[in-house]
């Protein structure tokens, strides 16, 4: 939720009103992400979804393009150094296709960087056909995969 518009953070009654603002958004049939499963269960998520839909990202505009944003990734510690990530970034890239991106844009970091390890690594995103575009502050890199020089959704 750290890149969700604040009225969806910082509202009063704190998780619970977070959980009811992306319950809401999922109603609505605004994307916020994908889930992995293993077995019928839930283990691994990537936030997608259209850049505007979260708040200020940072980096070069994409203009004319329908960009949506990988921001970040949650795989449990016992599952991680399995391709996982890898996994749900190809199954991210698949949806943006889907639902009508141009462009998958996204945040990561150096492997040593002290913060935003969330948002991924830039190797796996070079490896996955992205390109450097700029920077995002002083330690996210932003990333950019032109949908249309791939086909299948994948790189």
């Amino acid at each position: 939720m750290a890149w969700r518009p604040l009225e969806d953070r910082s509202a009063p009654g704190g998780s619970q009103r977070r959980r009811a603002a992306l319950q809401r958004r999922v109603r609505d049939g605004v994307p916020v992400g994908i889930l992995a499963y293993l077995q019928g269960e839930p283990v691994g998520w990537c936030s997608v979804a259209p850049r505007e839909t979260f708040r200020p990202l940072g980096g070069p505009e994409a203009d004319g393009d329908a960009v949506w944003s990988v921001v970040c990734f949650f795989v449990p510690r016992r599952l991680r150094r399995r391709g996982l990530m890898r996994r749900l970034l190809a199954a991210a890239i698949e949806t943006a296709r889907r639902h009508g991106a141009t462009v998958v844009e996204a945040y990561p970091v150096d492997p040593d960087s002290p913060s935003y390890r969330f948002m991924g690594y830039v190797p796996l995103f070079r490896s996955s056909g992205f390109a450097h575009v700029g920077r995002a502050g002083s330690r996210r890199h932003v990333m950019r995969l032109d949908l249309g020089n791939i086909t299948g959704g994948r790189p």
